[in-house]
């Protein structure tokens, strides 16, 4: 390529022109294209963060966090909401932005920011992606991330094999991508949640991409996973002595105010005070039972806090508290909370038969 002079233009501008084709290129500004979209796909890749979460990381943003189980110190990228562990990868994405936007003083400028929810310009900080508008630093616009995938993008020549368009990424694509790579690879659905930062973990499960395929491998890897980790005798026939003993269990389940649903060969861990277990399934027939307990609680409440007897008081509080929630149970599954329906009336043979034409049940039927 031939360098162009260009006496008007600024002095930072590198333009030149290509003699096999003759255009004409302004090579600063792509190599600052090129740079930029570099550390936006590598962030958004590495972190799973959301574009603005993205744009707002500052200097002050980079911690180091010591391990408390080894001591070790690893760098971070933290706000107030999660921590994320840098990796190195993303350590090295960091540092090359930081080098490059840094004064020769080696701070990096302050740079302002709008809000574009709140309509505000915040105050200025030390914002990584920011780039320089004549002489004043300006955070990287959210319109700009777009645009700089899309170049990057379409330089790579890659096209959709369906239906042979270029493809098309939007920087919330990565954040599935980050989410549905950490789940396939073993990482927990509920610790992907933290690192997202998503309140409800069906948001998270909704990002992660599931293919049919992969279904039933890992149906059948946990099968196997879990045949693995049980003694194998525990797939063999039951005995007609373990037999009688599975059914005894359901037997002693019986209690007076109802059925206990614990599992079996399992212990009850309430020592058999059933109003404060959770497991405790209470009979509709017994609800003057109940009522006569929660009675006499109150009665006892009473007379302990009378007496002084305040050991006594909060023990008693927690099976009072048992026993108002086993009569709601019990109200709700009587049909407490029920809608009552009127009777359907019935027409005679004649008015079958409505001006709408639609059909309604005779008399006759």
């Amino acid at each position: 390529m031939t360098r162009i002079r260009r006496p008007h233009a600024k002095p930072a501008n590198v333009w030149v022109e290509d003699p096999a084709t003759g255009r004409r290129r302004l090579l600063n500004h792509e190599e600052n294209n090129a740079f930029w979209a570099w550390p936006i796909i590598e962030v958004l890749r590495l972190t799973g963060v959301r574009a603005e979460e993205m744009l707002d990381l500052s200097h002050h943003s980079l911690v180091q966090y010591r391990l408390p189980t080894t001591g070790e110190i690893v760098p971070s990228k933290t706000d107030t909401e999660r921590l994320l562990v840098a990796s190195p990868e993303l350590a090295d994405v960091l540092s090359a932005i930081i080098c490059r936007i840094r004064n020769a003083d080696g701070a990096v400028p302050l740079a302002r920011a709008r809000d574009y929810h709140e309509l505000l310009w915040m105050p200025p900080a030390p914002l990584l992606f920011q780039r320089r508008i004549d002489t004043e630093p300006q955070r990287i616009a959210p319109e700009r991330v777009s645009s700089l995938l899309d170049e990057a993008l379409a330089r790579t020549g890659l096209i959709d094999q369906a239906d042979g368009t270029p493809l098309h990424y939007t920087p919330h694509d990565f954040r599935r991508i980050f989410i549905t790579d950490a789940i396939l690879n073993g990482l927990p659905p509920h610790i992907a949640q933290v690192i997202a930062g998503h309140q409800d973990i069906a948001v998270t499960t909704g990002y992660k991409a599931v293919y049919p395929e992969e279904t039933i491998k890992s149906h059948l890897a946990f099968l196997a996973r879990r045949r693995s980790l049980r003694p194998s005798e525990e797939y063999r026939t039951p005995t007609d002595a373990e037999w009688q003993e599975f059914l005894r269990h359901f037997e002693r389940r019986k209690v007076a105010t109802g059925l206990c649903g614990r599992a079996f060969s399992t212990p009850c861990i309430h020592e058999h005070a059933c109003l404060r277990c959770s497991m405790h399934w209470p009979d509709l027939d017994q609800r003057h039972r109940i009522e006569e307990i929660r009675d006499n609680l109150i009665a006892r409440i009473a007379e302990a806090e009378r007496e002084g007897w305040l050991g006594e008081v909060e023990g008693l509080q927690t099976s009072l508290a048992g026993a108002n929630d086993e009569l709601a149970q019990i109200d709700h599954r009587s049909g407490g909370g029920s809608v009552d329906l009127p009777a359907p009336v019935l027409r005679s043979a004649e008015s079958t038969y409505t001006d709408t034409g639609r059909s309604k049940l005779g008399a006759d039927r």
